[in-house]
C-alpha cells in the first residue's frame, strides 16, 4: 500500500500496528527521516458491519481535506485510495482501499483526562473550560463548510439529496433495519422506534443548508497537546463517520461524555465567536434528539457484528440503553 502511495520500503523505518480503533486497522509509520504517518485499513470484503459503514474512508479523506481548507488541525491526506480496478473483487488482493495521512501529535483528551499523574498530568477545571470553548470555535469552522447535498460522501443510501429530512430518514431507517437483521438488543421493538422517530421528522424540514457534519467528536477523537494547564488542541481526527446534515448533529457525541453541550457555557462560546448559530428552541431541541437516537442506535447495533461480549457488552447496554430511551421521550417534547 504505501508503494501505491509512493513510499518505496527503502524509506520506511517501521511501523507497528495501532490501538484503539473499533473498525478499520490503523499502522503507524515510521520513514528514514522521521516523518511519521498513519495508514488506515477497512475490513476486508465479506467481514460483518453496518450498512453506513461501506465507504467510510471517502467521508474520513473528504473531512480531512475539507478540515485543512477551514484552517482546522487534523491530519492530511497523503493519498486516499478508493475502489481501484484491482480492489475486492479484482486480481491483486493487497489492492483493496486505504487511506494514509500525516500523523497528528498530541495526546487524546479523553486518555488526558483519565491520567491524573505523569506527563498527561490530568484536566483542570479551567482548562478543561478553555478547551471547551477552542473546541467550539473549531467545531464552528467546520460546519461553515457546505457540501453539494444531504447524506454520506460515499453515496451509501443512494445519491445526495436537496433535503435533509429523507436522507436522515434512510440513515435512521438503515441502522434499525441493521438492528433487525443482527437480533440487536434495543429498549424497545424496532417497529416502535421506527414509529417515534417518524412521527419526529417534521422538525428535520427546518434544515435547508448541509453542513460539514464530524459525528464522532468525543474526547477520544480530539487531540491535545502542550504542558499541563495550558494545553490546546492539535488535531481533531477520526472523522470517517462524517456526513452533510444539520450542524446540531455534532451535538450528539459531544455530550456523549460530558454535560449536553446546549448547556455548555463556554462550548457556545467558542462556537459563537468562531460563526456558529444555535438556537434551542423546541424545534431544535428534537433535532438533537433524533440525532442521538440515531448514535445510540448504532452503538447498541454494530456490538453484534463486533462480537461484544461479557463485560463490555453490559457497560455498552447500560450506558446507551437509558439514554437511547431518554432520547426517544425528548423527540416527542423537545425536552
Amino acid at each position: 500500500m504505501l508503494a501505491r502511495a509512493g513510499i518505496p520500503a527503502a524509506r520506511i523505518a517501521r511501523s507497528a500496528p495501532l490501538t484503539g480503533g473499533t473498525y478499520n486497522t490503523l499502522h503507524s509509520v515510521e520513514l528514514t527521516d522521521g516523518a511519521r504517518l498513519v495508514l488506515k485499513v477497512p475490513p476486508p470484503a465479506g467481514v460483518p458491519g453496518l450498512r453506513y459503514e461501506h465507504g467510510l474512508l471517502r467521508g474520513e479523506a473528504l473531512f480531512h481535506e475539507s478540515a485543512a481548507a477551514a484552517g482546522v488541525p487534523a491530519p492530511r491526506v497523503l493519498h486516499a485510495a478508493h475502489d481501484e480496478p484491482d480492489g475486492p473483487g479484482g486480481t491483486d488482493p493487497d489492492a483493496g482501499p486505504f487511506l494514509l495521512m500525516t500523523h497528528c501529535p498530541g495526546v487524546t483528551w479523553w486518555a488526558a483526562e483519565q491520567d491524573d499523574s505523569g506527563e498527561a498530568g490530568g484536566i483542570g477545571d479551567a482548562e478543561q473550560r478553555a478547551l471547551r470553548r477552542e473546541t467550539g470555535g473549531l467545531l464552528a469552522r467546520l460546519h461553515a463548510v457546505r457540501g453539494p447535498g444531504f447524506g454520506y460522501p460515499a453515496l451509501t443510501f443512494g445519491p445526495l439529496t436537496d433535503r435533509w429530512a429523507p436522507a436522515f430518514t434512510a440513515m435512521t431507517d438503515a441502522v434499525l433495519d441493521d438492528a433487525a437483521r443482527y437480533g440487536s438488543w434495543l429498549p424497545l421493538p424496532v417497529p416502535e422506534i421506527r414509529a417515534l422517530l417518524a412521527a419526529a421528522a417534521p422538525v428535520l424540514a427546518e434544515v435547508t443548508v448541509p453542513a460539514l457534519v464530524h459525528f464522532d467528536l468525543w474526547p477520544g477523537n480530539i487531540l491535545l497537546r502542550g504542558p499541563a494547564g495550558a494545553r490546546t488542541v492539535s488535531g481533531l481526527i477520526d472523522g470517517e463517520r462524517m456526513f452533510w446534515g444539520d450542524p446540531l448533529a455534532d451535538f450528539a457525541s459531544l455530550s456523549l461524555l460530558h454535560t449536553d453541550v446546549e448547556q455548555d457555557t463556554d462550548f457556545l462560546a467558542g462556537y459563537g465567536a468562531g460563526g456558529g448559530r444555535t438556537r434551542f428552541d423546541t424545534a431544535a431541541l428534537r433535532r438533537i434528539a433524533l440525532y442521538r437516537c440515531y448514535l445510540y442506535l448504532i452503538m447498541l447495533t454494530e456490538v453484534v457484528p463486533r462480537g461484544t461480549v461479557g463485560e463490555q457488552l453490559d457497560r455498552v447496554r447500560d450506558f446507551v440503553g437509558p439514554r437511547l430511551e431518554a432520547a426517544l421521550r425528548a423527540t416527542a417534547d423537545g425536552g
